[in-house]
């Protein structure tokens, strides 16, 4: 009679064990990682010009992920790449993880609305903003609109109250983003960022290269 828990309701280690099943198949549904499951460390060129801090902090962040990592540069000079290795690696430790470009991860999160859900609204957006580790693919290509932008401060903000890790990739200027996440990504106790000055590597037509640039591309001719 007297224990704390006595007239209370636990859940049974069953329906934990099934509920946690549930968010992890969730969280592999709203996931765009199947395009890029053989991008790896081992398969991208860090001998290319402007590109070796990043590939080093990425690296140590696989390792050890801690904090924020925010991956910045133009289109095609390597930033997914090495977010999906940070994320294939993960998963290959046992992490779960959720790697998503940011306008399909909002579209995920609109759809919970649907009538047609298999998954409430509420428990979609709390596996976004508390899976072990989050990877946004092109922040601020989304469509910015007012629901749009509160709902990835929610996320972003909870992460960062918390601090869990995350890593952010985007060829925009931080200035030019919502003004309440600038200032998370601005943080530099928690977010490390870095600039990649890599030109697109990425052929403009099979068979032809951007001048100037290296016979063989590190990024395979995908992602950015």
């Amino acid at each position: 009679m007297g224990d704390p828990m006595f007239g209370k309701a636990v859940m049974c280690d069953c329906r934990k064990a099934e509920l946690d099943a549930q968010r992890i198949r969730d969280l592999q549904n709203m996931s765009a990682l199947e395009p890029f499951l053989d991008l790896s460390f081992a398969n991208f060129d860090p001998s290319v010009p402007g590109v070796g801090e990043a590939y080093r902090a990425a690296i140590e962040f696989a390792r050890d992920p801690h904090g924020w990592l925010v991956l910045q540069g133009g289109c095609g000079c390597g930033k997914t790449h090495l977010a999906a290795a940070i994320a294939n690696e993960r998963i290959r430790q046992g992490s779960s993880v959720l790697f998503a470009v940011v306008p399909d991860l909002l579209d995920h999160l609109r759809a919970a609305f649907a009538p047609t859900s298999t998954v409430q609204y509420d428990q979609r957006f709390e596996s976004v903003r508390s899976t072990e580790l989050l990877i946004l693919d092109d922040l601020g290509t989304e469509n910015a609109t007012p629901w749009a932008q509160e709902k990835l401060f929610q996320i972003m903000n909870h992460r960062y109250s918390y601090r869990y890790p995350t890593v952010v990739t985007t060829n925009r200027r931080l200035s030019s983003l919502d003004e309440r996440i600038e200032s998370r990504l601005n943080d530099r106790v928690l977010c490390r960022i870095i600039e990649i000055t890599a030109n697109d590597y990425r052929p403009r037509q099979a068979g032809q290269r951007r001048p100037g640039t290296p016979g063989r591309s590190a990024y395979r001719g995908r992602g950015t």
